[in-house]
């Protein structure tokens, strides 16, 4: 079927970001790979082709463009050559809409440029040790100095993609106590310079998948946030999170339909090449209706993004479509990676294949950004249930 939901300002996009990929990742990728993480100079070159700065306004040096489809590009590209950008998608479309909606004038001409450019890079820390799902039982505290010119950072967070090369990062902390009416009362988001004394980096996380995305352990003793460094209003930051979700979301399930699709061509070049029995393995019925099943699969995935994509640019998306979305697109790709890896019988077990990286990439879409469960339960919700 003809997709409609890109013109063709985004189809030369793609265009450009393919030709990118091919150049400057594909051939250092198993670097990447080895060395569990993008180099810092990589994000320097994506802001030279303007990737940080598409949904940035003109006046900061942004292009202005309002639309999400960009970016799903750019997801569905690189899960077509099996590789990542680091820590780079984060950056974009977790932590920009944040600084857009939320900053001031002063903070977004303070902030903006060298976001755009890539000279300083954005990581979100939200999760913590004890607290995953459940972000209102969040136990870091940011307290507001006598003065009223600093905020006191203490706490830890972990799971934090982005971590290790980040400059800043919106740091989720407690400026009061939760109320008895309503436990999410008190949070509130900082833009924290990495640089101040008393943040610390810990480890980088060893993962299944994402290899080239790194993930680190924050922890935070008694630094000093200057006020000017508070992100929209005090205690209101669990409001703010609960905004953005739909987009994280929809990412998500944008990058399993991509990397679902891309399992399935890298599958049928393999059968097509790979002889057994003195015949192409194609040729077999199995392998031609596990294949078939798979495109039916991905083709109502691809529905799915479609409409969302659309939906989110309208400013349509609600949350349970968003977790809909989600929860579909990322069940459908764990199936469908699965089968075609095994297609590729032991060489589908071999991290030099795509399909043995996807396998492992793909895994974690139904923990973050909420669980599968947690999807089911706002559907749910939606539903009068």
């Amino acid at each position: 079927m003809r997709r409609t939901v890109y013109n063709e300002d985004h189809e030369a996009f793609r265009e450009t970001i393919r030709a990118f990929i091919e150049a400057e990742v594909v051939p250092v990728y198993d670097e990447w790979y080895a060395a569990g993480q993008a180099p810092r100079d990589f994000y320097y070159k994506l802001g030279e082709l303007g990737v940080f700065g598409i949904e940035v306004p003109e006046e900061y040096g942004g292009a202005g463009e309002t639309s999400f489809k960009f970016q799903a590009v750019i997801t569905e590209e690189a899960a077509r050559a099996a590789v990542s950008f680091g820590g780079s998608g984060v950056h974009v479309a977790l932590c920009l809409p944040y600084l857009l909606e939320y900053g001031t004038e002063e903070q977004k001409k303070r902030w903006l440029p060298d976001f755009v450019s890539g000279a300083a890079m954005y990581a979100i820390a939200m999760t913590e040790p004890g607290t995953g799902s459940d972000l209102a039982g969040m136990k870091t505290t940011a307290r507001l100095s006598e003065d009223g010119t600093h905020y006191v950072l203490n706490g830890a967070k972990t799971f934090i993609t982005g971590g290790v090369h980040a400059d800043r990062v919106i740091v989720c902390a407690r400026t009061a106590p939760p109320s008895a009416e309503d436990r999410r009362h008190g949070i509130s988001l900082f833009v924290v310079d990495t640089k101040l004394p008393g943040y610390a980096v810990g480890r980088k996380l060893d993962k299944l998948g994402l290899r080239t995305s790194d993930t680190a352990e924050l922890s935070f003793t008694d630094v000093r946030v200057p006020a000017e460094d508070l992100l929209g209003e005090e205690h209101k930051g669990f409001s703010y999170l609960g905004r953005n979700l739909p987009q994280e979301r929809l990412a998500i399930a944008v990058g399993a339909y991509a990397q679902a699709k891309a399992a399935i061509r890298f599958a049928q070049q393999y059968v097509t090449d790979r002889t057994v029995f003195g015949q192409p393995v194609a040729s077999f019925q199995n392998t031609k209706f596990e294949l078939a099943a798979c495109q039916a699969e991905v083709d109502a995935a691809e529905a799915v993004a479609d409409r969302a994509l659309e939906a989110h640019d309208a400013g349509e998306l609600t949350a349970a479509e968003a977790a809909s979305a989600k929860l579909f697109c990322t069940e459908v790709a764990h199936r469908v990676i699965d089968r075609c890896l095994q297609l590729h019988g032991g060489y589908g077990y071999m991290n030099e294949y795509p399909i043995a990286r996807l396998y492992a990439d793909n895994r974690v879409n139904r923990i973050y950004g909420g669980t599968s469960e947690v999807m089911k339960s706002i559907i749910a919700k939606s539903m009068g249930l």
